[in-house]
């Protein structure tokens, strides 16, 4: 079932779509507006086995060091093309393994950076952190040039498991990564975990939820593994005869949420917690919480600019998607300095299910009446919507004050609901534009 971060989804976008019109949508944004700016990594010391990102092995740095002067040719093309004035609110670094780079290329990367985007006022920068290669240099690197976020891997702390899904990560390790940057002053932090995981059972999972309770982090990102070995290959590692059945990992995932719900985390959507001083906790109080290709976020930006191999950028136009596969990147910015190559513009119907499905993922209501406010021109899809979800999905909602809004029972069953209204949609205008 799609995670619904993004609509549409990657598999709709376009080959050649992003090279046509990436510098139009560039030179587009506003002048002196805020932007958002994702650099991906995508190479890791180690290969977990459970690991369906886009990543590659290494055993020496010169890859890495031959990647990074690439990304620095990108981020200053990107920065010749965009208007001036432009500001980078967020910035966030993942992988991959942001942290495998020495500190030497770190620090290359991040005042290349910091030269081509002026930093807005209320700047954010997060980093997604292995404690396994986290060395106190670079992490005292990273907080010295304002790394104010970090997201730790954790995923499970049992030895078993981690045998299975072949990573090994010590709980002393995460401890020491987590305290010092507790110590130097990191606002937030964030740790992931997985459920659904070969031999995980509800006593050794509890074990990690109480040492992951213990370092109190600000925010927790609890996923369910997905077995897709004919997507990811290094999954064959995983014997599928032993990972949890369905009904293990649903129970799993309940353990967490009331764990960390009796620790005083607010639930947020369907796999992330907070707690109530938290700004994601507020985001959603307020209305404001929204969903990007890192999950939940309170990042309000219409504009992400993502740098590096198979990297995505939002504009309010649509998506673009880098050159997946590092050497096809690496040959898109020698030749022309830009690397897009997939992509997708948003007509208004793509604009109203991306809210609905949106509205769904982050507050589980179908609010009609603000649907209508948004997009007067799309009215009677709207309406054809509501009437398909009521009676496809009776015991699912109930009439509120904001609209249909999903029983907190059947939130588990947002995605599916999701995706309903994405065939729904297209299926209702192929059926209008028939008649």
């Amino acid at each position: 079932m799609p995670r619904y971060t993004s609509y549409p989804l990657t598999n709709h976008f376009q080959n050649d779509f992003g090279q046509r019109h990436q510098v139009d949508w560039l030179r587009a944004v506003p002048q002196d507006r805020d932007i958002s700016v994702y650099v991906h990594i995508p190479f890791c010391k180690r290969l977990c086995w459970f690991c369906a990102c886009r990543t590659q092995g290494t055993r020496t740095l010169r890859p890495v060091d031959a990647y990074v002067a690439i990304l620095l040719k990108e981020i200053e093309t990107i920065r010749r093309t965009l208007p001036p004035g432009i500001r980078m609110a967020r910035l966030h670094l993942g992988g991959g393994t942001p942290t495998i780079l020495p500190c030497g290329t770190m620090s290359a990367l991040l005042n290349a950076l910091f030269t081509a985007f002026e930093r807005s006022a209320d700047f954010e920068f997060s980093v997604e952190i292995d404690p396994t290669e986290a060395p106190d240099d670079l992490l005292q690197l990273l907080i010295d040039a304002g790394m104010n976020r970090a997201s730790v891997g954790v995923q499970d702390f049992a030895r078993p498991v981690q045998q299975a899904i072949g990573r090994s990560q010590s709980l002393s390790q995460t401890r020491h990564v987590i305290d010092l940057m507790r110590s130097q002053g990191v606002a937030s932090l964030n740790l992931d975990l997985l459920y659904g995981l070969p031999h995980q059972t509800s006593l050794s999972f509890g074990q990690t939820l109480r040492h992951v309770a213990r370092m109190r982090p600000d925010r927790l990102a609890i996923y369910g593994y997905a077995h897709v070995p004919w997507m990811s290959k290094r999954q064959i590692m995983i014997k599928a005869a032993d990972l949890p059945d369905n009904e293990t990992r649903f129970a799993l995932a309940e353990q967490a949420r009331a764990a960390f719900l009796a620790e005083g985390y607010d639930s947020i959507g369907i796999d992330h917690f907070a707690l109530p001083s938290d700004s994601l906790s507020r985001a959603a109080v307020t209305g404001r919480l929204r969903r990007n290709f890192q999950g939940y976020t309170d990042d309000q930006g219409e504009t992400l600019i993502g740098l590096g191999a198979s990297a995505i950028s939002r504009f309010p136009g649509g998506y673009m998607q880098n050159a997946t596969a590092t050497s096809a990147y690496q040959d898109r910015v020698t030749s022309s300095g830009l690397a897009a190559h997939k992509g997708y513009g948003m007509t208004a119907q793509d604009q109203l299910i991306a809210r609905i499905i949106e509205d769904l993922m982050c507050r589980f209501v179908y609010d009609e009446a603000a649907l209508r406010d948004s997009f007067p021109e799309q009215a009677a899809l709207i309406r054809q919507t509501g009437i398909s979800l009521m009676t496809r999905f009776t015991d699912v909602f109930y009439i509120s004050e904001a609209g249909l809004k999903m029983r907190i029972d059947t939130r588990p069953l947002v995605r599916v609901i999701a995706s309903h209204v994405d065939a729904f949609a297209s299926e209702a205008t192929a059926h209008s534009a028939a008649i």
